[in-house]
């Protein structure tokens, strides 16, 4: 499906198969100079014909094509390597890069899965199943790196980079402040929370997440075009909505760990998800493994702030409320 958002910028819906996200909005700007196609889709046969027969209705030449990525997620990056010609510019951030050239880093992953008590024969099923690995982009790809204020100009649209970790590292919004248009990719959703998880001890994505979405609360925005779902207008009540929900989540983390020490594993079997399923039991295992990826960032933060202590039990992370700090 298409839609004409406003003078020469449109929304091609792209197919998910299989996945509870159902679409992706990829955004085209038309331009005589060129054009800008801002995320993809995966890799997969649904998502390029759909993105073919789009681009086609719209007689979009991609020999003159640009292409901005918001972040590394095979849903947003997958098919970009279908579709950019030796003549296209992929505009992209640094740290995903980053990642995505440090092969080893899938090992590190893994290893730190294991440490939270991921089921080892759970892991297995993760990496052969994981979606990069499925659908992610073919051979190597030239991006050409933005960072924070840098700016895209497109036919009557000029936008400006806007940094906003959490999701992933490097995740990046485009802001076009005389439209006051925002391309959230997934910083904002409109009825959905993004998922914010960590793998590793490097950083602390939820401490990140939050202070991203402070960042954008003071931008002039009349309309959010997400990666997903509904595009929206009421940007600073969702930012509000987003912080709510996570100090909710937060207090949750707190209630199950005032219990007993416990995993990252345990701790998230035990938090109420928001999914079709009735019980932990009967989650798919990449289901929990994003859960348990959500679960590790949340008590990251509460780590960070002193209220939750992280040990080594033998050879697993262990977490216990700090009783030395006021909740």
């Amino acid at each position: 499906m298409i839609e004409e958002i406003s003078a020469n910028l449109y929304k091609i819906e792209i197919p998910l198969p299989e996945n509870p996200l159902k679409t992706l909005n990829s955004y085209v700007i038309k331009a005589s100079g060129g054009n800008l196609i801002i995320d993809t889709g995966m890799n997969r046969e649904e998502c390029m014909t759909a993105m073919q027969a789009g681009l086609k209705t719209l007689e979009i030449d991609l020999r003159k094509t640009d292409f901005f990525i918001t972040h590394m997620h095979v849903d947003h990056l997958g098919l970009v390597s279908n579709l950019a010609t030796d003549t296209s510019i992929i505009y992209f951030n640094q740290p995903d890069f980053d990642w995505i050239k440090s092969g080893s880093q899938w090992d590190d992953l893994i290893n730190f899965a294991r440490l939270n008590n991921f089921p080892e024969d759970m892991l297995q099923v993760v990496l052969c199943n994981h979606p990069f690995y499925k659908y992610g982009p073919k051979g190597q790809l030239d991006f050409d790196i933005l960072k924070d204020d840098c700016t895209i100009s497109i036919g009557d649209y000029l936008f400006k980079c806007v940094e906003t970790p959490g999701h992933t590292r490097g995740h990046m919004c485009l802001y076009e402040p005389n439209k006051k248009l925002l391309v959230s990719g997934d910083h904002i959703l409109s009825n959905i929370t993004s998922n914010i998880q960590l793998w590793s001890n490097k950083w602390n994505p939820l401490n990140e997440y939050l202070a991203s979405l402070d960042k954008v609360y003071e931008l002039d925005i009349k309309l959010v075009m997400p990666g997903h779902r509904d595009m929206f207008s009421n940007c600073k009540v969702r930012i509000q909505e987003l912080k709510h929900h996570h100090k909710e989540r937060v207090n949750e983390v707190l209630s199950v760990l005032g219990k007993a020490s416990m995993s990252a594993f345990q701790v998230a079997s035990r938090l109420n998800w928001n999914v079709a399923y009735d019980s932990w039991d009967l989650f798919p295992i990449l289901q929990k493994w994003f859960a348990t990826g959500e679960t590790i960032a949340h008590l990251k933060y509460l780590t960070e702030k002193g209220m939750v202590r992280r040990e080594m039990e033998g050879p697993k992370i262990l977490f216990s409320l700090n009783v030395n700090s006021a909740i």
